[in-house]
């Protein structure tokens, strides 16, 4: 029983800045804010995992909302099957259907039409994919910082078992020298024993 608390007493030595010292092979004013930041929640066992695409959600403006909602319904199969079908309606109306049709052959006013969706989706899709990049920048930050404080985690662990090995092998070399004690005494009282009865 003693020896456990002993245990506890040792392995709770393990100093949470220290280790993050030794990982990181420089004091904690000398790191920059995101890794310093990482650092002190791992010295006061706080979180570092996030839920990035919530807090991205949560912080999006309408318009934001919007542009994410017409790429993805402009970058979809569905989008691209409708407006296929509605391309195909237009030019059959205006080639054989009408007697007097609005867009004859070329269709001047189909590509009016085709090049303002073009003009106002593109730079649509553009702010989608830049919000994305944003968020697969955030995702590999949080990847980071979960990464550090899993190395210091790890670090940790070896060092506890390092010293729990050490004063493992302490109390091994101290109950030898006991058993060794025990064994000359022993010896010494069979010699005695001997050396009073020289039958």
């Amino acid at each position: 029983m003693a020896t456990s608390a002993a245990h506890s007493s040792h392995a709770a030595r393990v100093d949470r800045r220290e280790t993050a010292r030794q990982l990181l092979q420089k004091e904690l004013d000398q790191l920059p804010p995101e890794e310093r930041n990482v650092v002190e929640r791992f010295i006061s066992r706080r979180q570092v995992a996030r839920n990035v695409v919530r807090e991205f959600r949560e912080t999006r403006s309408l318009g934001e909302r919007v542009a994410d909602k017409v790429a993805s319904v402009g970058g979809s199969w569905r989008f691209i099957i409708c407006f296929g079908v509605v391309l195909v309606i237009w030019m059959l109306v205006n080639s054989a259907v009408l007697a007097k049709a609005f867009d004859p052959y070329p269709y001047i006013l189909l590509n009016l039409v085709l090049s303002c969706l073009a003009a106002v989706q593109a730079p649509i899709i553009m702010m989608s994919q830049n919000r994305q990049a944003a968020v697969d920048r955030m995702h590999a930050e949080n990847d980071y910082q979960v990464n550090i404080k899993s190395e210091l985690e790890v670090l940790q662990i070896h060092e506890k078992l390092d010293l729990l090995r050490s004063q493992d092998w302490a109390q091994l070399v101290e109950q030898q020298n006991r058993q060794i004690a025990m064994l000359q005494r022993l010896l010494e009282q069979t010699m005695r024993m001997n050396d009073r009865n020289p039958d």
